[in-house]
């Protein structure tokens, strides 16, 4: 089999993994940040809807998500889908469900800064936008690093789970080129994308922790 011809059919695919996984991080970075503020809200009722939205997220399926995301509009409100829809739903449920995960990693490395440096902040005339965005932040980012690396990894394969709304990213053309041609190369070639795209992202974290690291 022409390895070029082959890249040039997995082509569209690969573009399509990618664009998944930029989007589900452009949108549900801040996501995850506005529901760990929620998580953390001393009012009761946004607090308790956020744990719920939070455990309902990470103790359900990706897969169930992304049919619930996409078929949800026509049986629950009768709305016609379009088939330019699939995409849209897709990216809709990889957000919602990272925002879920990275609203905890972000609630784990506010609350493990130690509470005197909101006092300090608080004396030397800071509000408390200023506090957390100048003071707070910075040292979160480099405290959940390693966690949001992990996530970003994990997602990097979970584009793959696009082929539930018969999106054709990397993964699913791989497999009707391999049907079609009775071969296991596609399969090669798609296991080589993702390890490679998993390389640059690992490399990528890993010169940014070192950045990071105030210490050194």
């Amino acid at each position: 089999m022409d390895i070029m011809a082959l890249v040039s059919q997995l082509a569209g695919g690969m573009l399509v993994s990618v664009e998944i996984f930029f989007c589900t991080l452009l949108f549900s970075l801040p996501l995850g940040l506005l529901i760990a503020f929620g998580r953390m809200s001393k009012f009761k009722p946004l607090s308790l809807l956020t744990k719920v939205y939070i455990s309902v997220m990470r103790g359900t399926p990706l897969m169930l998500q992304l049919m619930v995301v996409y078929f949800g509009p026509y049986y629950i409100f009768g709305i016609t889908i379009s088939p330019t829809y699939r995409l849209t739903a897709v990216l809709i449920g990889f957000a919602i469900n990272y925002a879920a995960y990275f609203a905890e990693i972000y609630r784990g490395g506010i609350e493990s800064i130690p509470k005197g440096q909101y006092e300090a902040a608080k004396i030397l005339g800071y509000n408390k936008v200023q506090t957390f965005f100048r003071i707070i932040f910075p040292q979160v980012v480099k405290i959940i690093l390693p966690s949001v690396t992990n996530e970003v990894i994990t997602l990097v394969k979970d584009t793959s789970l696009a082929f539930v709304l018969a999106v054709a990213e990397m993964f699913t053309l791989a497999k009707q080129i391999a049907a079609a041609q009775t071969s296991m190369v596609p399969f090669i070639a798609a296991a080589i994308f993702y390890y490679v795209f998993n390389l640059i992202v690992a490399v990528a974290m890993e010169m940014l922790e070192k950045k990071l690291d105030y210490y050194k």
